[in-house]
């Protein structure tokens, strides 16, 4: 978990589109990782997508295969940030939000789960994924 800046994030019909502050340009192959890394995200528990040598994946949310054919970056971006923008009803844990969350330990109090790199990194490497699932 990483301490959360004050910035306000601005948001755009149904997305974010500007990089998140501080955060340099995304790289895919680091955003795998974290997606794969089940102790970091944990996307792996609702989502599929195509890493094969990860096991088990979830079938709770869409497939992450054609994520970015489905949507743009910034539509990405503001889904990791906090899905709830988008669906009040989501079980996406919001990436990078400390404020109106319920039941959240107290050594976890006002730290994000990803760092601004880290959704950044994600982003980029679901953009490179533009083929819709077998």
């Amino acid at each position: 978990m990483r301490v959360a800046t004050a910035t306000t994030l601005l948001v755009t019909a149904d997305g974010i589109a500007s990089p998140l502050p501080g955060a340099a340009a995304g790289d895919a192959a680091r955003g795998r990782a974290i997606v794969a890394n089940r102790q970091l995200g944990l996307c792996l528990l609702c989502h599929t997508g195509p890493i094969p040598e990860e096991r088990f994946q979830g079938n709770l949310a869409p497939d992450l295969q054609g994520a970015g054919q489905r949507w743009t970056a910034a539509q990405l971006r503001l889904r990791i940030v906090d899905a709830s923008r988008v669906n009040p009803a989501t079980i996406m844990p919001a990436y990078y939000k400390t404020e109106g969350l319920t039941r959240v330990a107290a050594s976890y109090q006002g730290k994000t789960i990803l760092t601004t790199q880290q959704i950044e990194d994600v982003v980029a490497w679901l953009q490179t994924l533009k083929e819709s699932a077998p």
